[in-house]
């Protein structure tokens, strides 16, 4: 493991940065406009009002910004197959990054870019979800990364998260906060964000060896052959019905989930995406029913081990070397309640360790989560973690501290009294139609 990383107390940031944000004339993003608003957002959540950030970040510019990442984000596959050498530049050291949850702590993304070396043409970033809720500054860790995306992308990657949804954001605070920042436009920007959110990819594989999802693991859905049914006024109408089996999925049906739903269905015939986004790893083998959530599953070893040797992470193609299977999902809460399983106080953990290599759950967010009802904290440490040649799947586990201090700020949701996300939740009020149809 490297050593342990401490950012500074305060980032330095130009007292004069460049605002209002202007949107480039030929629609190209540079490095130098991706600066300027990094710049520009650091320096309003220490000095302005969260309802003036419209004059830093105009809407017209969010607007153009998350159309055009959403208009790449919606071409992409399910899961996306990583080749880290595909177009590098000759001569440069050739890595990933792996990114966790983030939540908002729009600081501590910003240490860890830094920390961890900005994304290029050698240094791909896979981002494995949960950049909204819970953290004050959910809206501009999110754009910030869909700046990036735009720049680079196919080397910045952004998966989704079990955040990324109506449901979540309505309850855990990214709703609320895109309205105090943007008030009477604020419908608008989070219809735009929840359209971007229904884009984001659920997996990728990375050097044929590394597979990351938010959650994790998921089931096959065998439907049984339909039954021809007389509808109203005599027409024919389709019904089928989902085995109640549990047996894990392949790589082929995550590819044919449909993943353009506002809150992943915990019940149908679609529930690939659900358990991509919701499902924890187990001590205990077998593959069964998440009923702490109450949506997806919880796999065992055996599980991880089917997973890796069964169906190879690129059909075909035999990894020589050890895999690795990287989520998230889970923070220091989550865990301190899963008492037959490890912490994750050092942002990461290594869950799974059989045959054809390991599962490993990392975590980004440090002194998670930012608002907390109660004085004892759990003043965990995140991480992220790098890979490289030759087999791009031997971890290197980067730790680090909290940015401190945070600006002063008040949180976006009821904190005190709003239920764990990591508890049963509320399925019936979750929205399964896709964001066109609200």
């Amino acid at each position: 493991m490297s050593p342990e990383n401490s950012p500074p107390a305060a980032e330095s940031v130009s007292s004069h940065p460049k605002i209002p944000i202007s949107w480039p004339p030929d629609g190209s993003l540079t490095r130098e406009w991706i600066d300027d608003l990094t710049a520009a957002l650091e320096w309003s959540s220490r000095n302005l009002l969260p309802s003036e950030l419209p004059t830093v970040l105009p809407f017209d510019v969010l607007h153009r910004l998350v159309l055009t990442a959403s208009n790449i984000l919606h071409q992409e596959p399910n899961c996306i197959q990583i080749n880290p050498f595909a177009g590098h530049e000759a001569g440069g050291e050739v890595r990933v990054v792996v990114v966790g949850d983030v939540h908002g702590q729009l600081h501590d993304v910003l240490f860890l870019l830094r920390d961890a070396g900005f994304p290029s043409e050698n240094c791909t970033f896979v981002f494995n979800g949960d950049y909204v809720d819970r953290g004050a500054w959910g809206l501009e860790t999110f754009l910030l990364l869909l700046a990036w995306k735009v720049f680079l992308p196919n080397r910045v990657f952004l998966l989704r998260g079990n955040h990324e949804s109506k449901y979540c954001t309505s309850v855990y605070g990214f709703e609320k906060e895109v309205m105090t920042k943007f008030g009477n436009q604020g419908q608008q920007v989070y219809r735009k964000c929840l359209r971007c959110f229904e884009g984001l990819p659920l997996a990728t594989i990375i050097a044929n060896c590394v597979y990351t999802a938010h959650g994790g693991l998921f089931r096959t859905v065998p439907v049984i052959p339909s039954k021809r049914l007389k509808g109203k006024k005599g027409r024919k109408k389709e019904s089928s019905t989902v085995s109640s089996s549990l047996k894990l999925g392949s790589l082929e049906e995550l590819c044919r989930a449909r993943r353009t739903v506002l809150d992943p269905p915990w019940e149908g015939s679609n529930l690939i995406p659900g358990d991509v986004l919701w499902s924890d790893p187990s001590s205990s083998m077998g593959l069964s029913p998440n009923e702490e959530r109450g949506i997806g599953l919880l796999w065992g070893p055996d599980c991880s081990e089917n997973f890796l040797s069964k169906y190879q992470l690129k059909p075909g193609i035999l990894c020589p070397f050890k895999q690795l299977i990287i989520r998230s999902h889970e923070g220091p809460d989550a865990r301190d309640k899963r008492h037959d399983m490890k912490g994750i106080q050092d942002g990461y953990t290594i869950d799974h360790e059989v045959d054809s290599g390991k599962l490993i759950t990392l975590f980004s967010a440090p002194d998670y989560p930012q608002f907390q009802a109660t004085d004892a904290r759990y003043n965990n440490r995140g991480a992220y973690i790098v890979l490289q040649p030759p087999d791009f799947a031997t971890p290197e586990f980067h730790t680090f501290e909290a940015a401190r201090p945070r600006p002063e700020v008040n949180a976006y949701y009821d904190f005190k009294e709003v239920i764990d996300s990591d508890e049963e939740l509320d399925l019936e009020s979750m929205d399964h139609s896709s964001v066109a149809s609200i």
